[in-house]
């Protein structure tokens, strides 16, 4: 008896004990998302005579002096042409409206699809980066962006989740026909970690900066969904598993600039 009525006393205090902290953690996590927001931005192509004649490619979120954006390589287009559509980024001034600006390519890795690009203006609020190798399994994360390609409208999303496992990003398939050239050639070249999230990421996100629920720290850059099937299967029936990239390779790239 006496022990039954420990167990119900210790299960009351607990619940009492987490009525107290889940609104200070809930706060927090705002606090966060609030200063996040700011260095977020929309990463797109801009043509006069196109239509439509801006294209959301990805996100970016700003680092350094205020002037450089940080996204994946891919989302950054390769064409040199000279009538080809102009890179640049949608932010918010200090007022809230969005203005565009233009951009352009500083360095660009293609191994670890990351690249940093310059942009005009002022400089905006810039996101610290954490040292992605103390990043642990079970850390609580958040990530900020754009998903579904700005179906959702040019307002920054923000997803929580954890990090649920560090891991090699080139596995060797089950089989030879797993094995796609793009994969044997990132075996060949070593294989690195990336950080496995249990949160659901869309295209638009990528680009998306990974941080530390509690400082607000960059520990990663979204990279991929692991979609199976088409496009719109990931909006129908998305896998909830999304990868980034450790922060610590945007790091060094930011060195070559």
């Amino acid at each position: 008896m006496l022990s039954l009525i420990r167990r119900i006393f210790r299960r009351f205090f607990c619940l009492f004990l987490g009525s107290l902290v889940s609104p200070f953690v809930y706060a927090e996590f705002a606090d966060t998302i609030e200063r996040i927001k700011p260095s977020i931005v929309v990463v797109g192509t801009y043509k006069k005579t196109n239509s439509p004649q801006f294209v959301l490619r990805g996100t970016g979120f700003v680092v350094g002096n205020g002037n450089i954006v940080a996204t994946n390589a891919h989302v950054v287009p390769d064409s040199a042409e000279s009538d080809a559509p102009a890179l640049v980024i949608q932010a918010r001034n200090e007022r809230g409206e969005p203005q565009v600006r233009r951009a352009r390519l500083l360095q660009r890795d293609r191994d670890h699809d990351l690249a940093i690009i310059s942009i005009e203006g002022p400089a905006l609020p810039a996101l610290k980066l954490q040292n992605s190798d103390s990043v642990r399994e079970g850390l609580s994360i958040g990530f900020t962006g754009f998903p579904i390609g700005g179906a959702l409208g040019f307002s920054p999303v923000t997803h929580r989740g954890i990090v649920s496992s560090i891991t090699p990003i080139a596995l060797p398939g089950g089989n030879a026909q797993q094995l796609n050239e793009k994969l044997i050639q990132r075996i060949k070249s070593g294989a690195f970690n990336i950080f496995q999230l249990d949160a659901t990421a869309y295209p638009g996100n990528s680009g998306s900066p990974v941080f530390d629920v509690e400082t607000g720290n960059v520990i990663g850059v979204i990279n991929m969904v692991f979609i199976k099937g088409s496009k719109e299967a990931a909006l129908s029936q998305p896998s909830g598993i999304t990868y980034a990239i450790p922060v610590n390779f945007l790091a060094e790239l930011l060195k070559q600039r």
